[in-house]
C-alpha cells in the first residue's frame, strides 16, 4: 500500500501515482495502443485484422488479408507515426504485419 498524504491531491494526480507505484503503464500502453489501431485504421483494415498486441516497443499485427498485408508494409512508418501521435508519445518504434 502507498503512503497516505495528508494533503489534498487532484484525481488526475492520484490515479498518475497509482499507475506509477503499482508498474501499470505496460499494460496500460497495450490496451492504448489497440484502440488508437482501430480508430485509426477505420472498418476496412479492422475487419481483416484478428490479432493486434504490443510487446516491449514493437507493434505485432495480425491480418488475414495478404493483400491488405502487403499494402500496409509499404507504410509502416507513417502508420507508427501516427499511433504514436495518437498515444501522445513514442511507444511505437517497429511495427511487424503477419
Amino acid at each position: 500500500m502507498s503512503k497516505r498524504h495528508n494533503e489534498h491531491m487532484s484525481l488526475s494526480d492520484a490515479l498518475k501515482e497509482f499507475v506509477e507505484t503499482n508498474k501499470l503503464q505496460s499494460g496500460l500502453d497495450k490496451i492504448e495502443v489497440h484502440d488508437s489501431w482501430v480508430k485509426l485504421m477505420g472498418n476496412g483494415v479492422n475487419c481483416y485484422t484478428t490479432s493486434v498486441k504490443l510487446q516491449r516497443d514493437t507493434l505485432y499485427v495480425q491480418l488475414n488479408s495478404s493483400a491488405l498485408r502487403e499494402e500496409l508494409s509499404y507504410g509502416k512508418e507513417k502508420i507508427i507515426k501516427m499511433l504514436n501521435e495518437d498515444l501522445g508519445k513514442e511507444v511505437i518504434k517497429k511495427l511487424v504485419l503477419r
